[in-house]
């Protein structure tokens, strides 16, 4: 194949980090404001939000991954 191609998807499948680093941001944010207006509910906040954080991590590892997959096995 040619190797333009698979840098162009390899880099295309690495930008779902940028997707995963706006969304951790918002969520960190939105989690900011709950714990600021609810105080007694921080540490329900905080178990949720770090759910919801590692799977966003999640899809940026996948993607990375695939970025990985793709240059190194298609030649």
């Amino acid at each position: 194949m040619d190797l333009g191609i698979i840098a162009i998807g390899a880099a295309i499948s690495v930008l779902t980090g940028i997707g995963a680093g706006i969304s951790m941001g918002i969520a960190t944010s939105k989690a900011v404001d709950a714990v600021a207006r609810q105080p007694e509910a921080a540490d329900k906040i905080n178990s949720i939000l770090l759910l919801g954080l590692a799977l966003t991590e999640a899809t940026a590892i996948y993607g990375f991954v695939t970025a990985l997959v793709m240059i190194f096995t298609m030649k």
